[in-house]
């Protein structure tokens, strides 16, 4: 699939549709079986999670995204850790990024497991970012939130993008995802069955994709 630059892309479909499982082949986690991965026209494909991140393909996986027992300031210290060699990575990214999230960029001492969901959220998108990526994959980041964090949550995704980074966002709240998303592709049984605008998807749409009717 193409994804293009400072756009938000949902991923969207039923309980069991793949929707994790492609977003963890993207990361490079689970092997490809066919075609080929590319970031602004280099294959990834055959490359190491690790060296996914370095060639800017950055991963927040749906839960285990942050180190609870340590502060906000550790979490955001090995974020960078194993990144040397990568453009733009550095202090000016740093503050670049932690400009996004004022909700964690003012308490660097404390323990990530003292954070609010939401919080944690943002702690992990901003790892994230810290390696400057050209593309960043969600997997489901509003997931047990409660609807006031879910609320937040989206507005950091969106604040991201307007950042400058594509967001590949899986996420099974289809409402919350739509709001922000500038396009949307529904998973079913592991195919891609629709991609389109969002503001031209319909509730009768993803009610027929959704119980296997194709378009």
């Amino acid at each position: 699939m193409d994804l293009y630059s400072q756009t938000i892309v949902a991923v969207i479909g039923p309980n069991g549709s793949g929707k994790s499982s492609f977003v963890k082949t993207l990361a490079g986690l689970l092997r490809s079986r066919d075609g080929s991965i590319e970031v602004r026209g280099r294959a990834v494909t055959d490359l190491s999670p690790a060296k996914r991140v370095k060639a800017g393909l950055a991963y927040v996986p749906q839960e285990g995204n942050v180190f609870r027992n340590l502060t906000i300031r550790e979490n955001l210290k090995l974020a960078t850790e194993f990144l040397r060699g990568r453009n733009g990575v550095g202090p000016a990214q740093e503050e670049q990024v932690l400009s996004l999230f004022p909700e964690i960029a003012q308490r660097p001492k404390l323990l990530a497991g003292n954070l609010s969901g939401g919080q944690r959220q943002m702690l992990a998108f901003a790892c994230a970012l810290l390696s400057n990526p050209e593309v960043l994959l969600l997997d489901e980041p509003t997931a047990g939130l409660s609807p006031k964090f879910v609320a937040e949550t989206m507005q950091a995704v969106a604040r991201v993008r307007e950042a400058g980074v594509t967001i590949l966002l899986v996420e099974q709240n289809v409402a919350a995802a739509l709001r922000i998303a500038d396009e949307v592709m529904v998973l079913v049984a592991g195919r891609n069955s629709y991609k389109a605008s969002s503001s031209v998807v319909s509730g009768a749409d993803l009610a027929d994709l959704f119980f296997g009717k194709s378009r």
